[in-house]
């Protein structure tokens, strides 16, 4: 709904001037060729574009970044330690993406310099800056996906004219990339798990042995979870995990 009544707003004068003879109105959506050969919208039209852009910007943070991987293994942690809404939806989120511009400020920089700075500057047109900001993207995602997932999304497409990993395009590579970060994110959701798994065992057992079954473990092992990962610094432990595991930085 936003994009059209952009799009009206950017061609109601366009239409005004012309029906009022005015040879010299501005068209609202125009195509011209480069003396190169490659076609450029009018900036009416790459305005709404990019308007019509901004609703995907939570799929790409979430999908194509190192976004899915940390949010998941915090929830994870969380539930490890039995804190059912501490902290909060609202922090874990915060945390995990600052994490990941920190993660991805390499691969952000290298966007910047090679596709957004020569758009900016004019230098080259909106379609190769769109094919030259894929290349870091595709870089990150392809160090992180395993060859198993790669090869099966290949196969449900049925594509046969893909040479090498390079070559894959977003919509094989980004169900790839999330697959095998759905994989990574439960493996070290696995290992996080078992330190607290084993105190409320001991827990539950003491209890059974003194005869305390109406007592919920739960309410006894909390402070004993959480004193342990304060003092082993846990915060910290699952951050630089995380970050090193993606080996960007």
């Amino acid at each position: 709904m936003l994009a059209g009544v952009l799009l009206w707003l950017l061609a109601g004068p366009a239409m005004a001037q012309q029906a009022a003879g005015d040879p010299l109105g501005i068209k609202a959506i125009t195509l011209t060729t480069n003396p190169d050969g490659e076609q450029e919208y009018s900036v009416s039209l790459q305005i709404l574009l990019i308007m019509t852009a901004l609703s995907f910007i939570p799929a790409f943070v979430m999908l194509m970044t190192s976004f899915t991987r940390i949010i998941i293994v915090f929830s994870i942690l969380r539930q490890a330690l039995g804190l059912q809404s501490t902290p909060s939806n609202q922090i874990l989120l915060g945390l995990a993406l600052f994490l990941t511009l920190f993660i991805m400020a390499p691969v952000f920089e290298k966007v910047n310099e090679q596709a957004l700075q020569p758009y900016l500057n004019e230098q080259i047109g909106a379609r190769e800056a769109i094919s030259r900001a894929e290349v870091p993207l595709k870089d990150f995602m392809l160090a992180q996906t395993r060859e198993s997932d790669l090869d099966l999304f290949m196969r449900l497409s049925k594509r046969t004219d893909i040479a090498t990993p390079a070559d894959t395009p977003l919509t094989i590579l980004v169900p790839a990339f999330v697959t095998s970060e759905l994989k990574t994110a439960f493996q070290i959701g696995f290992m996080i798990f078992i330190p607290f798994l084993i105190i409320d065992l001991v827990v539950a057992s003491i209890l059974m042995a003194m005869g305390m079954m109406m007592l919920s473990p739960l309410i006894i092992s909390l402070p004993f979870k959480i004193m342990l990962f304060v003092l082993i610094d846990g915060w910290s432990l699952i951050m630089g995990t995380l970050a090193a595991s993606f080996g960007t930085l």
